[in-house]
């Protein structure tokens, strides 16, 4: 199995009739019928080129890749929790 680094990307349409053309540039993986938009996920080497091809279609509102990707995700916590602190059986 090829191990590529994935991005997701948000697409909002004018009409949902045209969200089955986005499946040849990714996987779908949600469309909102409410709120008219499609997210997918493309190669993340290959993203760039994906949003100017879908910003030059004519039923494209808005395009806007996930920032996901380059956002830390590990956190430190600035607080050490007080039930760690205490060693319960040392009464035992």
């Amino acid at each position: 199995m090829i191990d590529a680094k994935r991005q997701g990307v948000a697409v909002w349409l004018t009409s949902l009739k045209f969200a089955r053309q986005l499946r040849r540039f990714g996987h779908v993986h949600y469309v909102s019928k409410k709120m008219k938009y499609v997210i997918f996920y493309c190669d993340q080497d290959k993203v760039e080129d994906v949003v100017e091809k879908l910003q030059s279609f004519h039923f494209v509102r808005d395009v806007k890749p996930s920032m996901r990707p380059f956002i830390a995700t590990e956190y430190q916590n600035a607080k050490p929790d007080k039930a760690k602190e205490y060693d319960y059986k040392m009464g035992i």
